[in-house]
C-alpha cells in the first residue's frame, strides 16, 4: 500500500519533526495507514523505538511489510486512537498523528486528544498534522472544496480549527507551537507541560 499524499509531504514532516523528537524513548504514531511515515522516521532516528498503530487489519500487514527490516520497528498495533482507555497501555515518549482530525467526529477528537494527554509525560510531545481551519476560515478554496466533499460523506466529520485545538489542548496542560506547512497544512506541536520559554 501507498498514499500519493504520504509521499508528497513526508518530506517537511520530517523537517519538522526529525529535530523535535525525544533523545531517546518510544514514539506512538496514531493511524499509521500505510506506515510511510513511520518507516521514514525510524530510518532517520535508530536510536528511538516505533510503534505505529492501525485498527485496520490489512493496513498493518502492510505496515509491518513497509517496515520489514527496521529493527526499531514494533508489529503495528490493532489500536482505535478514538475509543477511550487506550492510553493505559500505551504510555510514549511522542505521539505522531498524520491527516486523520478532519476524518473524525469532534467527540473522537475529544477522545484521542484527552487519551493523548494520558499517555504522555511532563515535556513528551504530540505532533498533529493535516488541513485545519484558521479562526473559522479556510486557507483556500480547494481547502473549502475538500471539506464539503468529506462533510456530503459524513456532516459528522471535516476540517477542525486550530483555535479550537488551541484551546481544548491548553486546558489537557499542553504548550503549543504551529508550524505552517506546503499546501496550507499545519503542525501542531504539543508539548506537554508549560512551555518552557515562558520560565524565566
Amino acid at each position: 500500500m501507498s498514499a500519493p499524499s504520504a509521499a508528497r509531504n513526508l518530506g517537511p514532516i520530517l523537517d519538522v519533526l526529525l529535530p523535535r523528537l525525544p533523545r531517546r524513548g518510544d514514539v506512538l504514531e496514531l493511524a499509521s495507514g500505510t506506515g510511510q511515515h513511520i518507516a521514514a522516521l525510524a530510518a532517520h532516528r535508530p536510536d528511538l523505538t516505533f510503534y505505529p498503530t492501525e485498527p485496520d487489519p490489512m493496513r498493518r500487514i502492510a505496515i509491518d511489510a513497509r517496515c520489514k527490516g527496521l529493527p526499531n520497528v514494533a508489529p503495528a498495533g490493532d489500536l482505535d486512537a478514538c475509543q477511550r482507555g487506550w492510553a493505559q497501555a500505551e504510555a510514549a515518549d511522542a505521539i505522531v498523528v498524520v491527516n486523520l482530525l478532519h476524518l473524525i467526529s469532534d467527540a473522537e477528537m475529544s477522545i484521542l486528544l484527552d487519551e493523548a494527554a494520558r499517555a504522555l509525560g511532563p515535556g513528551c510531545v504530540l505532533s498533529l498534522y493535516g488541513p485545519f481551519l484558521r479562526d473559522g476560515a479556510y486557507a483556500s478554496d480547494g481547502d473549502r472544496t475538500f471539506d464539503e466533499s468529506l462533510r456530503a460523506q459524513d456532516p459528522g466529520i471535516g476540517y477542525k480549527d486550530v483555535e479550537v485545538l488551541r484551546t481544548v489542548l491548553t486546558v489537557l496542560d499542553f504548550s503549543l507551537e504551529v508550524v505552517d506547512m506546503p499546501a496550507n497544512n499545519l503542525t501542531i506541536l504539543a508539548r506537554k507541560g508549560p512551555d518552557p520559554r515562558a520560565i524565566l
